[in-house]
């Protein structure tokens, strides 16, 4: 894989090759250019009101532009209902108090213990727990199918509340998918999952669960917490004494553009997960770091999202047979992005991306109008240019963002046997 694909600009398609074997020693059975979408209209039930940012119009209004783009139709994409995750299942990550904690808030709106329930970010709704293990279940059902071999790749757009802690809730996030999908993994027999995080918040809660597991390699690019809630995420957190090295934090200064944002993914995370050799891929796709997001102040587009979508597929081609599960996470321009890179992450997921000239299909822009009062995205890009300088065209110590850069990489990659000045 070359930083040519990306600094001049091209979209390349993706090579879809495969590694026989596991480190585990697992033998599967693979299935060729197969995705699975974990979708059910019961997973708009995580709502925490109106008014609130996180709203579940944002997913609905990613699966009809799907639809309507014919990405869910397209040959071996299929569509799964996840179901409800068991109180097992959750408690792999989450302390008994608290899964009771937010069981009573959800029945009868009981708060003895608040736990981080009941605060602006995580109000209390009736059927909270059923809602929040919903989308666990999505995220432990993809887990299951991409490690068996029932589907290349899995997608769940709902996924990705990378916030919770094992006895809290935070940042409208009740229960953690992506930890509890990772234990997963590991008790299914993964030797290593990379977990890949380009939402605009810290990837806090799941860094915390696998903090001195050497088995879990944890990224997260995102704006920086001197800037952004909640901050954490340092370049010189790297992880307990038995995993230095496998927390990796790329802290980005807030106004962080294309240019710059690709250039700290480039620069760090994929010769750390190289190096790093995980049998599988799980990344958090959360689209907040777009310059029209109202809680973020990175500038980023909806071809950067879409490109670094592509990156992460590729990856997982590249170190990991292919083994990728992708979530969503935050997001909240609700009609203009999230629909969009959403969709873009499915399409690539099914092995068909969308030329990003592509036009959005007049009916849902119809309907989006109708429902935010405002003009809908006419096509599928913002036309962005997504040309950057790689990292091993120079390092420029008058910059903000390569300094941030470089203090990832000068924490990071002696653990990985790697030359933070040139790797």
């Amino acid at each position: 894989m070359t930083a040519q694909l990306w600094h001049d600009g091209r979209r390349g398609t993706a090579t879809c090759v495969r590694r026989a074997g596991m480190t585990s020693g697992a033998t599967v059975t693979r299935m060729a250019d197969s995705v699975r979408v974990v979708w059910s209209p019961a997973l708009l039930g995580y709502s925490f009101g109106p008014g609130h940012p996180m709203s579940p119009l944002r997913l609905d209004l990613t699966i009809q532009l799907a639809r309507a783009l014919d990405v869910l139709g397209r040959d071996g994409v299929r569509l799964h209902d996840p179901g409800i995750a068991s109180d097992g299942d959750v408690l792999t990550v989450h302390d008994a108090d608290y899964l009771a904690a937010v069981r009573a808030a959800s029945a009868e709106g009981r708060l003895d213990r608040p736990r981080g329930l009941g605060t602006d970010d995580d109000p209390v709704f009736a059927g909270m727990h059923d809602a929040a293990a919903r989308i666990v279940a999505g995220s432990l059902d993809g887990a299951r199918a991409v490690w068996s071999g029932q589907a290349d790749h899995a997608v769940n757009i709902a996924g990705g509340m990378h916030h919770a802690m094992p006895g809290a809730a935070s940042g409208f996030c009740i229960y953690n998918d992506a930890a509890i999908a990772i234990r997963r993994l590991l008790a299914d027999g993964a030797a290593r999952v990379a977990y890949v995080d380009i939402d605009a918040h810290h990837g806090d809660g799941v860094e915390h669960v696998f903090w001195d597991d050497p088995r879990v390699l944890t990224i997260s690019v995102h704006e920086s917490g001197r800037t952004l809630f909640p901050g954490t995420g340092h370049s010189t957190d790297v992880g307990g004494p038995h995993a230095e090295g496998t927390v990796v934090n790329v802290a980005l200064p807030a106004g962080t553009g294309d240019h710059g944002w690709l250039r700290a993914f480039d620069a760090v995370v994929e010769p750390v997960v190289a190096a790093f050799a995980p049998d599988v891929v799980v990344s958090q796709h959360g689209c907040d770091a777009h310059r029209r997001d109202p809680l973020t102040h990175l500038r980023v587009s909806v071809d950067a999202q879409r490109a670094v979508g592509e990156r992460v597929h590729r990856l997982a081609h590249d170190v990991a047979g292919g083994r990728w599960l992708a979530l969503g996470g935050g997001g909240y321009d609700l009609f203009d992005v999230v629909p969009r890179v959403w969709t873009h992450l499915i399409a690539t997921a099914a092995h068909a991306g969308l030329d990003p000239a592509t036009p959005v299909p007049v009916a849902w822009r119809e309907t989006v109008e109708t429902l935010s009062g405002g003009p809908a995205p006419a096509t599928m890009t913002d036309g962005a240019d997504l040309g950057f300088r790689p990292w091993s065209a120079g390092y420029d110590p008058a910059d903000d963002l390569d300094r941030a850069i470089r203090a990832t990489r000068q924490a990071v990659f002696p653990h990985h046997g790697l030359d933070p000045m040139y790797d």
